[in-house]
């Protein structure tokens, strides 16, 4: 039985070397606070080119100053971001993988002077700044934005985009009742609160042609949230939009105890597969070979998402290759130690 784990993986014109993903992480490495790449971007995501991951994921990456986590977030808001984005996408795709980027809106959990933007204003916790509910034309000056972030990642070079719709951010709160409690056409019903997404992907894809993710939290972890019965009809929504792959993880719209365990995201993932019918990326808590291909042989999801695991291991799908019993071609460079 062959191996799908490194099997090559298609998308519109893009192909992976295979099914193995690095999954956007913050860095919070901009210490100038000005959005730019710098060297450590450069040896971070270049390292797991060499390492032969299939597709890198840059973290995510701000559409605008506000829209960032933390004033160390990578960004995409200005032209100026575009020169360093370039190289670091030639230098992860000199050494074999796909580059993606996510692009993001951190909402009512960017921890920044000023005002901070959410559906409503309504706190994360005590802790933290109660955000400024969005005017009308704010929404619709962010969902502009994100086109043109797309704009300025078409020309960085970036094979794929990912939208960040997880996680508690900006795009996540809007689709919550939790978080949103708007009474004009982005707040109320369920289709409601999906219009931000909606003209958010109809925007990108107005100048985006490629390969388009969306990461979504498919369980709120609060009896009066969302589940996963909910981004099943939202996932239908996004297939009829032409978005090519879900990456499927979960919680941290508000807090909430979660259930981690290995895998424990994976049957979200396959629920979103089987009953939407769209392709889906696993993520969370998966460390080995075995585990991926398990999940790809039993077709619970498409791609694998890995984090943690390669920040502690850049060569893991050597690792994973070796555990599988596959012979993965090593980079010239290291041939004599291979």
């Amino acid at each position: 039985m062959a191996v799908k784990l490194f099997e090559p993986y298609t998308i519109k014109d893009v192909t992976f070397k295979n099914r193995i993903v690095m999954s956007p992480m913050c860095m919070y490495s901009c210490k100038n606070e000005d959005g730019m790449v710098n060297d450590w971007h450069y040896t971070h995501y270049t390292s797991r080119a060499v390492g032969q991951v299939g597709l890198i994921i840059v973290e995510a990456t701000a559409v605008t100053p506000q829209g960032r986590i933390s004033p160390q977030d990578l960004g995409i808001w200005s032209d100026d971001h575009i020169e360093g984005l370039s190289k670091l996408t030639e230098m992860i795709k000199a050494h074999g993988a796909a580059a993606g980027i996510q692009i993001a809106h951190a909402g009512r959990k960017a921890e920044l002077e000023g005002d901070i933007l959410a559906p409503s204003a309504i706190p994360f916790n005590e802790k933290m700044k109660t955000p400024k509910e969005m005017s009308n034309e704010e929404v619709k000056a962010t969902i502009k934005a994100f086109g043109q972030a797309a704009e300025r990642a078409k020309k960085a070079g970036f094979d794929v985009i990912e939208i960040h719709g997880a996680h508690g951010y900006l795009i996540n709160e809007f689709l919550s009742p939790l978080t949103n409690k708007r009474t004009d056409e982005y707040g109320g019903s369920q289709e409601n609160r999906y219009r931000f997404l909606k003209e958010i992907i109809e925007e990108v894809k107005s100048v985006w042609e490629g390969p388009l993710f969306v990461r979504i939290s498919a369980n709120d972890y609060n009896d009066k949230g969302l589940n996963v019965e909910d981004y099943v009809i939202m996932a239908e929504w996004m297939k009829e939009q032409s978005i090519d792959l879900i990456d499927v993880s979960s919680g941290a719209v508000v807090p909430a105890r979660i259930p981690v365990y290995p895998g424990y995201q994976v049957p979200l993932a396959d629920q979103i597969k089987q009953e939407a019918n769209i392709p889906t990326g696993a993520v969370g808590m998966i460390t080995t070979g075995i585990q991926a291909e398990e999940i790809l042989q039993n077709e619970r999801a498409d791609l694998i998402f890995l984090a943690r695991e390669l920040l502690r291991d850049p060569y893991w799908p050597r690792t994973a290759a070796n555990e599988l019993g596959v012979e993965l071609e090593a980079p010239e460079q290291y041939k004599r130690g291979w």
